[in-house]
C-alpha cells in the first residue's frame, strides 16, 4: 500500500517549519522545489497494492535515493545522514525537523525492487529534463567504462575454497551427513596461498591448490549422492555452478569470477596501472559542450564497443525525446560510420583534399570528445561508479543510471551556487554603494 507523504503547509506550535530553518538560496532546496514530485507520485503508484501496511512515502524514498548517490553514501549512512541534517529533511519533503530514523536501511532494498530499472530511468531523464534546453544538443559524446563489481581479486584457490564453505553450509542446511568437513585442512591449505610467487614457496602453493580443488570436487560429489531429488531441484542451480567453476580451465572463455556475482567479466583496458578490471561494461553518453549525462547503460558479457551504440543512442533518443544527429567516439568504436539517423564520428587521417576549415573543425570536435575521460573519473570517485554493491545485473544497470543522475544534479546545484555568488559579488555591492551615495547627498544638502 502507498504511503502518504506528511503535509508541507501544516505548522506546529511546538517546533519550527523547515521552510524557516532552511536558507532560501541553499542550492539543495533549490533543486527540491524544481524536481516534479508530482511525476514519481503519478509514475510510480501502480507499483503498489491498494491492500497492506502503508508503505513510506514514494517522495522519501525517491529522495534519499538521490541523496544517496550525490553524496557517495550507503543505505545505512545516508540514513544517519538524514537525522542530523535539515536540508535532507527538507529535501524529501519532510515538515518538521525528525529526530529519529525514517525507516529501516534494509527498506532500501525492497523499493530498488519495486521500481526496478524502469523506475531508475525516470530519475535519469527527470534530472535531464531540469537542464532544459542545454540537454538537447545535437551532437553528443560517448565512451565505455568498467563498473567494478563489489567481490574480492578472483584466483582458483578462492574460489575452490569457497565452494567447499558452500557445500558444509549446503549439507548441514539440508541435515546431510558429511563424511568430513576438511575444516582444519582447508586452512592449512589456504595458508600456504600466502607469497606464491616467491620461489620458496611456489611448489607447495601449487599442490595446495591442487589439493583445494580435490576437495572441492570430493564434497560435491558426496552432496549428490547423499540429497535427494526433491533437494537437488531446490539448489539445483548452485550446484551446476559449482560444477561449472571446477570444470573451467585457464584459456576457457565465459569463465565463472564470482559465486555470488556470476555475470562479472574481466575486463582489460590497456590501463597501466590496473590490467584488468572485474565487473560489467558501462557506456555513458554526455552532452557536446554543456557536458550532461544523456544515457546511461549497463552491458553483459564485455561487447565490442562499437556494437553497443545502437542501444545507447536509442536510449538517449527516448530520454530527450529526439535522437541525437552525431556521436563523437574515440577508436574503439571503429567500423561503426552511421546508427539510423546518427552519424558516428571517430578519429581517422583527413583526407588528402580535406580543407583547413574540416581539418579544424575535426580537431575541435575530437578535443571535446577528450573531455569525457574525467567526468567518467567524477562518476566513479564520486557518485558510486567504481565500485557496484548492487546484486545482479539489475543492479549494475540502476547504479550507472542513479550515478549519473546524481552528476546532473550536482551539475544544476553547483550553477546555482556560482550564480548565488555572482550575485553577491557583483549586483548586491552596486546597490549598497548606490544606497550610500544617496544618503551622503541627502546629508550635505
Amino acid at each position: 500500500m502507498k504511503g502518504n507523504q506528511p503535509q508541507q503547509g501544516q505548522i506546529s506550535y511546538m517546533a519550527p517549519h523547515l521552510s524557516n530553518i532552511c536558507d532560501p538560496k541553499h542550492p539543495l532546496r533549490i533543486l527540491a522545489e524544481k524536481i516534479p514530485w508530482d511525476y514519481f507520485e503519478r509514475e510510480l503508484a501502480s507499483l503498489y497494492s491498494h491492500t497492506g501496511k502503508p508503505a513510506m512515502p514514494i517522495r522519501l524514498m525517491t529522495g534519499l535515493l538521490i541523496l544517496k548517490q550525490m553524496n557517495g553514501l550507503g543505505d545505512e549512512t545516508v540514513v544517519e545522514k538524514w537525522v542530523e541534517n535539515p536540508y535532507f529533511q527538507y529535501f524529501t519533503g519532510e515538515a518538521e525537523f525528525q529526530w529519529r530514523l525514517p525507516f529501516d536501511p534494509s527498506d532500501f532494498v525492497h523499493f530498488r525492487k519495486r521500481i526496478g530499472v524502469e523506475g531508475v530511468e525516470k530519475i535519469l531523464q527527470v534530472s535531464i529534463a531540469l537542464h532544459g534546453k542545454k540537454a538537447m544538443e545535437k551532437e553528443i559524446v560517448i565512451d565505455t567504462t568498467v563498473q567494478e563489481a563489489n567481490i574480492t581479486f578472483p584466483t582458483d584457490s578462492k574460489l575452490h575454497s569457497k565452494i567447499i564453505d558452500q557445500c558444509v553450509k549446503i549439507a548441514k542446511v539440508e541435515g546431510v551427513a558429511l563424511r568430513r568437513s576438511y575444516k582444519r585442512t582447508v586452512k592449512k591449505h589456504i595458508m600456504a596461498q600466502r607469497f606464491r610467487r616467491h620461489p620458496k614457496n611456489r611448489k607447495r602453493a601449487l599442490s595446495s591448490a591442487r589439493q583445494l580443488k580435490t576437495i572441492a570436487g570430493r564434497l560435491l560429489r558426496e552432496l549428490e549422492r547423499k540429497l535427494s531429488v526433491e533437494q537437488k531441484n531446490r539448489i539445483k542451480e548452485k550446484l551446476a555452478l559449482f560444477q561449472r567453476v571446477l570444470q573451467q580451465r585457464q584459456n576457457d572463455k565465459k569463465k565463472i569470477y564470482s559465486l555470488h556475482e556470476p555475470g562479472t567479466c574481466c575486463i582489460g583496458k590497456g590501463k597501466e596501472h590496473k590490467k584488468y578490471e572485474f565487473g560489467l561494461k558501462a557506456s555513458i553518453a554526455l552532452t557536446r559542450n554543456s557536458g550532461i549525462a544523456v544515457g546511461a547503460l549497463c552491458f553483459s558479457n564485455n561487447p565490442y564497443d562499437g556494437h553497443t551504440l545502437p542501444e545507447v543512442i536509442k536510449q538517449v533518443g527516448a530520454l530527450r525525446g529526439s535522437s541525437p544527429t552525431g556521436a563523437i567516439c574515440d577508436r574503439g568504436y571503429r567500423g561503426k560510420s552511421k546508427i539510423d539517423e546518427t552519424r558516428v564520428f571517430t578519429p581517422k587521417s583527413p583526407r588528402k583534399n580535406a580543407t583547413a576549415y574540416e581539418k579544424r573543425k575535426a580537431r575541435m570536435r575530437f578535443r571535446r570528445r577528450a573531455g569525457i575521460e574525467p567526468i567518467i573519473g567524477h562518476l566513479k570517485k564520486q557518485f558510486g561508479l567504481g565500485r557496484n554493491f548492487l546484486k545482479g545485473n539489475d543492479g549494475s544497470m540502476m547504479n550507472v543510471m542513479l550515478a549519473a543522475a546524481a552528476f546532473n544534479f550536482k551539475k544544476l546545484m553547483r550553477a546555482w551556487a556560482l550564480l548565488c555568488v555572482w550575485i553577491l559579488r557583483w549586483i548586491l555591492p552596486e546597490k549598497i554603494n548606490q544606497s550610500y551615495q544617496g544618503s551622503l547627498s541627502e546629508v550635505s544638502s
